[in-house]
C-alpha cells in the first residue's frame, strides 16, 4: 500500500528528479509529480510523492523543515482535495 506525501515551499527550478533523489534514501519512492501553473506552465512550488506506507512516516520525520535549494521544505501526508462549488 502507498501513500502520497505534500511537498510544499519547493524552489521553482526544482524537477521531479531531484525531488525523487531528496526522498530516495528514505525508501521507495513510487512516483513524484510536480505542479505547474495551466496557463504559464511555470512551475508553482508544491507537489507530491508517492511513497510505500511504512517508509513515508519516516521520510516526513526526516524531512518536513529541511532545506532543499535555499528554502524550507512542507513535508506532510496529502489530504484529500476539498470538493469546490460549481461555477455558473
Amino acid at each position: 500500500m502507498s501513500k502520497s506525501l505534500y511537498v510544499g515551499n519547493l524552489p521553482w527550478s526544482a524537477t521531479e528528479d531531484e525531488v525523487r533523489d531528496l526522498f530516495a534514501p528514505h525508501g521507495t519512492v513510487n512516483s513524484v509529480k510536480l505542479i505547474s501553473d495551466r496557463e504559464t506552465g511555470r512551475a508553482r512550488g508544491f507537489g507530491f510523492v508517492e511513497m510505500e506506507d511504512s517508509d513515508a512516516t519516516g521520510a516526513v520525520e526526516a524531512l518536513d523543515g529541511t532545506s532543499f535549494g535555499g528554502r524550507t521544505l512542507r513535508v506532510n501526508e496529502a489530504q484529500p482535495k476539498a470538493p469546490r462549488q460549481p461555477r455558473y
